[in-house]
């Protein structure tokens, strides 16, 4: 039976305590590593209930900064940009350098006479790269990423993310109808892969997954079907990143909310931004080979033959129906949001779960409940 009652897929209450004791406590996900370039670029992110900023100093060393004026507590930047030399706010405009320290306030002899800018520098927080990704955490000495994920790592595809590029509009979001655990749990649920997604994922061999938790990690790898992988250097939609004799699908899920879809032609990360205790956001971005134009279009017309027909989605009919649309996400946000829907009833029941299919939903319950508990 499932670990977690209703009500934490429900209640405010839930929701508040998932923020506080989790997305407050773990790294969250910024962005990748080419968003901040060069010298006053920035990212902000939250993380919990914390609001922080990674900014690149002068000596493009990466700070992350808690997105707080000393002042009066107002937010400094908004979500992406370049601050130049100095970070203002937009309030009262007390100004800081790009190192967090407080440089500027007006009026300062006749307003502060007693105010000791050195004491009022930006609170911080910390920041890694690993992966070509960014991480931020709300602590300043939350130490090394691996720390977090070094366990996880071998278990995740051989793709040279740094080595990627993320194309124009590779970026979507999605705004689910469904508390974020049912979009996460959804995203780990091996026994729903081979139904829901018979046409639209039928590359791959469902049957021979493996996955299990590695720390608080769920790792996950499937292997593609025998007449995808006999010819898959024709038959992949985008020219191949990882060599053939090791292609396949590695779509961990990294807690609490992190998915990677590393396939045979891309990368992506699936960020699961929860927003109330029935409302997700999904942000994806993709990379692919960094190839030129002309190769795609190529590679696009070689593996035409295999694609042709084989994606229809569970029901044939209105392509405007999730579930006939040919697109494995429409599927997969339509089934999340009809089991929230449900969550309603009063004559919900949860039923059985499977025995191997269904095992991470239950280990991710297992592990929300221990850190919304504290034994974490």
């Amino acid at each position: 039976m499932p670990v977690l009652a209703v009500d934490a897929y429900t209640s405010q209450e839930w929701f508040d305590r998932e923020q506080e004791q989790i997305f407050s406590r773990t790294w969250a996900f910024a962005g990748l590593a080419e968003d901040i370039a060069e010298p006053g670029r920035y990212i902000a992110v939250q993380a919990g209930l914390n609001n922080i900023f990674i900014v690149m100093g002068r000596d493009r060393r990466l700070r992350a900064f808690h997105n707080i004026c000393r002042h009066r507590g107002t937010q400094l930047l908004r979500a992406v940009g370049n601050t130049q030399r100095a970070i203002v706010c937009p309030y009262h405009d007390w100004t800081y350098d790009l190192e967090g320290a407080l440089i500027s306030v007006p009026n300062r002899e006749r307003e502060f006479p007693d105010l000791d800018m050195a004491c009022l520098g930006l609170s911080k927080g910390s920041v890694d790269r690993w992966r070509g990704m960014l991480w931020v955490h709300p602590d300043a000495d939350a130490g090394s990423i691996m720390d977090w994920f070094g366990e996880v790592e071998p278990y995740l595809g051989p793709h040279d993310v740094d080595g990627l590029v993320e194309p124009k509009k590779a970026r979507v979001e999605y705004e689910v109808a469904a508390n974020w655990k049912i979009v996460v749990e959804n995203y780990i649920d091996g026994y729903h892969l081979a139904h829901l997604h018979s046409g639209t994922l039928a590359m791959y061999d469902h049957s021979r997954i493996e996955s299990g938790f590695v720390g608080p990690h769920f790792a996950f790898w499937e292997p593609l079907s025998a007449d995808y992988l006999r010819n898959v250097e024709r038959n992949a939609p985008y020219p191949l990143v990882v060599p053939a004799d090791r292609a396949g699908a590695w779509v961990p899920m990294l807690f609490p909310g992190i998915g990677l879809a590393e396939t045979e032609s891309s990368w992506s990360v699936f960020h699961v931004i929860p927003l109330a205790p029935d409302r997700t956001r999904v942000v994806i971005r993709s990379k692919v080979a960094a190839a030129s134009s002309g190769a795609f279009l190529r590679q696009s017309i070689r593996s035409y033959g295999f694609w042709r027909g084989r994606t229809r989605g569970k029901f044939e009919g209105d392509s405007s129906d999730p579930l006939a649309s040919g697109d494995f996400t429409a599927e997969d946000i339509y089934a999340c949001e009809q089991q929230q829907r449900s969550l309603r009833s009063p004559y919900f029941r949860h039923g059985p779960s499977s025995l191997s299919g269904e095992a991470g939903v239950r280990g991710h319950q297992e592990l929300v409940r221990e850190w919304v508990e504290g034994s974490r």
